[in-house]
């Protein structure tokens, strides 16, 4: 079954990441090792189908994740991002 994207792109300098993993933990993982190279907002977890994991997240690819970014910062969600129509 060929599947079709149907949402609108990220705003210009974000990606929106999809994480599909057997368990919270290794999609956390994952997560985590963006959030060193990108600043990225709140992640949004959802089970799956057949009981794996779906993390999705908006990096910024535009700011380099840094020593210096407090997790008050790290967790704010940009501005123009949200619950997309596959998210319910």
């Amino acid at each position: 079954m060929k599947y079709i994207e149907t949402q609108t792109l990220p705003s210009l300098g974000h990606a929106e990441v999809r994480i599909i993993a057997h368990t919270p933990e290794a999609a956390r993982a994952v997560a985590e090792a963006l959030r060193d190279c990108f600043a990225g907002a709140e992640q949004r977890s959802y089970p799956g189908l057949n009981g794996d994991t779906r993390l999705h997240l908006t990096v910024d690819t535009a700011t380099p994740a840094g020593p210096g970014r407090t997790w008050l910062a790290a967790s704010r969600t940009p501005v123009g991002t949200g619950a997309h129509s596959d998210e319910t």
